[in-house]
């Protein structure tokens, strides 16, 4: 029987890692003194656990499996460190919506008029929109950067267009 009606196991049981969130090409990796932190920190913990996986009792075969897991993934994490261009957010300007900003927004117009949201504009990799931190490179962010309070804005989405309005602008640590 011919190879190709083979069912190739040792293929099947590759465990694919999602990429992280990618930058757009020639945008800078802006990051916060937190993301740097949290990036570092993920590393750390990487190595310890790869560190553990060539210790366990795992036949050689998974042992290689994982270290090659766990090495594609701090290879990454590590482009993303070397790559980081750490921006402190209390040296923005405060009078103006920039990277590092909190931001608290009221929707004028669009699919809930009315609504205030308040986001964290952070790097790609810190960002965690359901806590309300966004990626710079988030349409939301785009719209609102370098926008001022009580300046008005327009996001267009898929739903339809929001005018939105800067309420508040904060610069945390």
């Amino acid at each position: 029987m011919s190879r190709a009606f083979v069912k190739n196991d040792a293929a099947d049981d590759r465990i694919l890692i999602p990429p992280r969130a990618p930058l757009p090409p020639g945008t800078i990796n802006y990051v916060t003194p937190n993301g740097i932190a949290l990036l570092k920190n993920e590393l750390t913990a990487l190595e310890a656990e790869r560190a553990r996986a060539q210790q366990c009792g795992n036949d050689e075969a998974e042992r290689t499996r994982q270290s090659a897991l766990f090495s594609q993934r701090i290879a990454e994490i590590t482009d993303r460190i070397a790559s980081a261009k750490i921006v402190d957010p209390l040296t923005q300007p405060r009078d103006e919506v920039r990277f590092g900003a909190t931001v608290t927004l009221r929707t004028l117009s669009g699919k809930i008029p009315g609504q205030e949201r308040r986001i964290a504009i952070v790097g790609v990799d810190e960002a965690e929109p359901s806590v309300g931190r966004i990626s710079f490179i988030a349409p939301i962010a785009r719209a609102i950067q370098g926008c001022r309070v009580g300046e008005t804005t327009t996001l267009r989405t898929a739903q339809g267009e929001e005018l939105l309005e800067i309420s508040e602008i904060e610069y945390l640590s």
